[in-house]
């Protein structure tokens, strides 16, 4: 992939063209997860084991709802949560008993305190890093004290636009290990877990991460 660097303070440029890119690409991305065989990531799973069976959960960034259905039918409550209407509109037509938001991160209109876990799967990762770290403490007021935040973002140094591969236009915040783990510690949450991984549900270098609201 190339970068061309962006500066972190024109956020909505970065964040309108990364939807319009998703927008442009969107049939190409749901005809590429369909033909993936849907895998529970191991962060996923780990995730779910500290959740009631019923528990009420939050997919951030849940494109065509592939994850979110599958909570779903699993027992759980799940509200699917995206900006890409094209992805939501046939996520709808997946599972029409599915609640999905057309919604934007950095304005989440949920009460304080409506869910019990949050699944941000390579969502964040799209946000220039003051935003995120905004994001994440809204996030944490979303979520009864002592719930769950597992989210996965890109790793390392370089951040911007991709110009090339697949889905071209997007913007990626690359994090390191320990500049993650201080914004995540200042929005209000007590690290479970966080490692690098590589090539595992994705290609490349990522960061997982498993955390826990305070109180």
């Amino acid at each position: 992939m190339a970068l061309r660097s962006s500066p972190h303070d024109n956020t909505t440029h970065l964040v309108l063209q990364t939807i319009a890119a998703y927008e442009r690409s969107s049939a190409d991305c749901l005809a590429r997860w369909s033909k993936r065989r849907l895998r529970r990531p191991p962060l996923l799973a780990e995730w779910l084991t500290h959740l009631s069976a019923d528990a009420r959960l939050l997919d951030l960034g849940c494109g065509g709802g592939q994850d979110a259905s599958n909570l779903r039918q699993r027992g759980y409550r799940v509200v699917g949560l995206d900006r890409t209407s094209a992805l939501l509109s046939a996520g709808r037509r997946r599972d029409p008993s599915l609640s999905l938001v057309l919604a934007d991160l950095r304005q989440l209109p949920f009460q304080a305190m409506s869910f019990d876990g949050l699944w941000a799967a390579a969502s964040l990762m799209h946000l220039p890093k003051p935003v995120a770290r905004l994001v994440l403490a809204d996030l944490c007021s979303l979520v009864r004290p002592g719930g769950f935040l597992a989210a996965t973002v890109t790793y390392g140094m370089k951040s911007g636009i991709v110009t090339e591969g697949w889905v071209p236009g997007r913007y990626f915040a690359r994090w390191k290990k320990d500049e993650l783990a201080r914004a995540v510690r200042r929005a209000g949450w007590e690290i479970l877990e966080l490692k690098i991984i590589t090539n595992r549900e994705r290609k490349g270098r990522w960061l997982n991460l498993l955390a826990q609201r305070l109180g």
